[in-house]
């Protein structure tokens, strides 16, 4: 069914509620209120889901594989270290856009509901009906919490799941069952004094080990914040327009990440290598086609192009100078200056008709230099 590994928990979550109900009296949560909407209900299964006495949790991969131009690597190898080097790069290059890798292809949360149904099926056709019930990032579910109880790894100082074997390139779903089933061991944690993550955060969200700051978490900012964004954070964003995989990029583990044998996760077209441009072109008609079955549409036109004007505006602050030859700018920053000039148009062009959050983020990046 493409799941990579399947665990069994407990649903006494009682000894994570302190550090739950911490971290939201901090105000970590920024605007999403849905964390605190339902209270502790999060780490209480049996009251989200009357009768359930066990979570059955489920790990699916989601690493695209490379295509020909990358090396040909084929889906479901592992041990290969030469994505993140492109990712790297990509982060560099101002006139692209940078996706998080979980978005490229088809949204997730359909893709696994799919297939934790099929595992339901598949398991009342052996035992009989039972009741369950299955979530997948909808619900006040604690899926790390549940899924480091039942052994598909262990919470890293990022917040997300590790594996030794699959690094944090995953999914999480679940299964809320009524049958007493035996719970899976856990794991040990092995980040060690590793501080990888922290010191790439490009926001420093991670304020210590285990505690995101998701108001300044570059992911939060572009797909669950919906208003302006802080003027002093958006040249840290770089061109970063939905989400964010550095704390994963720099994490030693991933470099066991396993590329997934499930062909929707394979970036969808127009995602693979975005321009930035090319992206700002987009009519909203176009954006809802594009993105249709992708997660990516569940932030909307407005923020798509707030995001993108962010992103723009960076690549404007990108200095250009480097030196001539016999006069003459170097091709590359002769390209560059180019693409500056087409830029501004762009934004200049679509000022008049933009609403008043995207015309900001417009003005902002027009002002960069």
């Amino acid at each position: 069914m493409g799941f990579s590994q399947i665990g069994v928990a407990d649903v006494d979550l009682g000894s994570a509620e302190a550090g739950f109900a911490a971290w939201l009296e901090a105000g970590f949560a920024g605007e999403m209120g849905y964390m605190a909407a339902h209270g502790l209900k999060r780490m209480r299964p049996a009251e989200l889901v009357p009768g359930t006495v066990r979570v059955i949790t489920a790990r699916m991969d989601y690493l695209p594989g490379p295509g020909p131009a990358d090396g040909g690597a084929t889906a479901g190898s592992a041990h290969e270290p030469a994505w993140r080097a492109i990712e790297w790069r990509r982060l560099t290059q101002p006139q692209q856009a940078t996706v998080s890798l979980y978005a490229r292809g088809r949204d997730y949360h359909k893709v696994l509901r799919q297939r934790l149904a099929r595992l339901a099926e598949s398991l009342q056709a052996r035992i009989g009906p039972f009741g369950h019930r299955a979530f997948t990032d909808s619900a006040p579910v604690a899926e790390v919490e549940l899924a480091q109880r039942s052994g598909l790894g262990w919470r890293g100082n990022h917040t997300l799941l590790l594996h030794r074997e699959g690094g944090s390139l995953f999914f999480l779903g679940e299964l809320f069952v009524d049958l007493p089933l035996p719970v899976t061991p856990t794991v040990s944690h092995h980040c060690g004094q590793c501080s990888a993550c922290i010191e790439a955060c490009p926001t420093q969200a991670i304020v210590a080990p285990y505690r995101l700051d998701a108001r300044r978490c570059i992911s939060y900012l572009t797909i669950e914040h919906a208003g302006p964004i802080a003027p002093e954070l958006r040249p840290l964003m770089g061109n970063r327009i939905y989400g964010c995989d550095d704390c994963q990029l720099a994490c030693p583990w991933n470099k066991y990440a396993q590329l997934s044998a499930v062909p929707d996760f394979q970036p969808r077209p127009g995602l693979q290598d975005p321009e930035l441009l090319a992206l700002w072109a987009w009519t909203e008609p176009e954006f809802l086609q594009r993105t249709e079955g992708s997660a990516i549409r569940r932030i909307g036109y407005t923020r798509w192009r707030r995001n993108l004007a962010v992103a723009l505006g960076n690549g404007l602050r990108v200095n250009t100078e480097e030196p001539s030859v016999a006069g003459e700018l170097h091709p590359s920053v002769q390209s560059a200056a180019a693409w500056k000039v087409e830029a501004r148009e762009a934004l200049r062009a679509a000022r008049p008709a933009a609403c008043a959050l995207v015309r900001e983020h417009i003005d902002w990046a027009l002002a960069q230099r």
